[in-house]
């Protein structure tokens, strides 16, 4: 039987399919020179082929910069300017992310350090352009109030929800392996966000690897416990805004544009977060309280790839791929092209 694209994908993630073959999502390349490469020669020609072009944006989460600038209009706006159109594509998690970029159905979008681990290693054709969060308290292992899980090693014989493939999903390995357990030696219940939240609430799973909003939003009006975060096991899961390879291919400056837009919307919220706060809570019906803790907990950034993400994330990348949570091995380094993000905030300086 013919898998295709998404099949083939989820297939990178799962931790009992060592080898498989993934050549179909396309050929892997060094995205560092091939765009910083492409985005010269296509300034030097003097064409421009941003005019008429729709740029499709994945979004997540209904807080932070990205959905800000969303409903602000400012993709909108600033992408007008140049001809362009911006149509946004919800999600619920990162990894389907991949599939769609694979199929050419999102250009933008931003995931945390095991979605691109996993689109990595299923040769998806994206860049890691900017990092757009530190992730030292991106995900937790909650369990629910009063329950009888009092240590990571309780979590032999239980059922964990968690969306395959996410940051979560490295979270919970790392912590398995920290307590000296694997992933059979519990129940692993793979389900999206909105899936897992009733299951939790309702305790018919025992634990849920998740990230924020549902990390607050549990402890705070439901009095969940936090077993474990990246913080408590010395981890990081870094968020990556990425970009579609050929998108950046044909329109470097569009890339640049985006990061731009971006960053004017972090500042905003830096400088007006109570405003930020009320808008994010309206939209999510939590209350501004854990809405501002969340923006607190987040330490949102525009930033470079630096070496040190990468040297982190390829630990990642080894550490999963060796107990079998990743479907191949891979050189993190090659999705790496910080060119945009020193260009946007260069211009953004000016």
């Amino acid at each position: 039987m013919k898998l295709g694209i998404k099949s083939k994908i989820l297939l990178a993630i799962t931790p009992f399919i060592a080898t498989i073959s993934l050549a179909g999502c396309g050929t892997s390349s060094s995205a560092t020179g091939a765009a910083t490469t492409t985005s010269t020669t296509h300034a030097a020609s003097g064409q421009s082929s941003d005019q008429g072009v729709v740029v499709n944006i994945g979004t997540q989460a209904l807080t932070g910069p990205m959905y800000l600038a969303q409903k602000k209009g400012w993709f909108e706006q600033a992408f007008a300017k140049v001809g362009a159109k911006v149509n946004f594509v919800q999600f619920t998690s990162g990894p389907p992310f991949f599939p769609a970029i694979a199929s050419n159905h999102i250009d933008f979008g931003q995931v945390g350090n095991a979605p691109v681990l996993v689109g990595q290693a299923a040769n998806v054709n994206f860049e890691e352009i900017a990092v757009d969060g530190d992730g030292k308290r991106g995900d937790a292992i909650l369990v629910p109030k009063g329950s009888p899980i009092k240590s990571l090693q309780d979590l032999k014989g239980k059922k964990v929800a968690v969306a395959q493939g996410s940051s979560a999903y490295n979270l919970l390995y790392q912590a398995l392996a920290h307590a000296g357990l694997t992933a059979s030696d519990i129940h692993i219940v793979q389900l999206q966000p909105n899936q897992a939240q009733p299951a939790f609430d309702s305790h018919a799973v025992d634990a849920w690897a998740t990230w924020d909003p549902y990390i607050t939003e549990e402890v705070a009006e439901h009095g969940a416990v936090e077993l474990t975060n990246e913080q408590d096991l010395g981890t990081a899961s870094p968020g990556f805004t990425i970009v579609r390879t050929k998108f950046a291919q044909e329109h470097p400056d569009l890339v640049v544009l985006f990061l731009k837009v971006y960053q004017q919307a972090l500042d905003w919220q830096n400088e007006h977060l109570d405003s930020a706060v009320q808008l994010y809570a309206q939209s999510t019906h939590l209350s501004p309280q854990i809405v501002k803790q969340m923006i607190l907990n987040s330490d949102e950034e525009n930033a470079q790839v630096t070496n040190q993400v990468i040297q982190e994330q390829q630990v990642t990348a080894d550490f999963l791929y060796s107990h079998g949570g990743l479907g191949a091995k891979v050189d993190v380094s090659k999705v790496v092209d910080n060119s945009y993000i020193e260009e946007a905030l260069k211009e953004a300086e000016k």
